[in-house]
């Protein structure tokens, strides 16, 4: 699956110089990793957030988000932002991916 190759690379400009940054190909999009663990991506033409289980219902109560459900169940404490929401709140959304991924232990 393709994925918006201008969403992708503002994140990678929003991330520029962050400690133990890489890119994977995952979920049939690009994720953006913070050392070892996935902060966000984009998949297609939105955004996936990962802002953890605590959040999760927080990010799914705000608009133009929905469940994560790559394999068809949802994954919990991950939401797909819509194209909308991105490019009002781009910064805002990665924020919390990179938060999250950094509260998590190196892998």
């Amino acid at each position: 699956m393709a994925y918006n190759e201008t969403l992708a690379e503002k994140v990678r400009n929003l991330l520029q110089g962050s400690q133990g940054l890489s890119e994977k190909q995952m979920f049939g999009g690009l994720a953006f990793m913070l050392n070892g663990n996935m902060a966000c991506g984009v998949v297609g033409e939105e955004l996936m957030v990962r802002v953890g289980p605590d959040n999760y219902q927080d990010a799914l109560a705000e608009r133009y988000t929905r469940p994560m459900d790559y394999t068809g169940r949802p994954l919990k404490g991950m939401v797909y932002v819509e194209e909308d929401a991105v490019e009002q709140d781009l910064d805002e959304w990665v924020n919390r991916g990179v938060e999250f991924a950094g509260s998590l232990p190196p892998k």
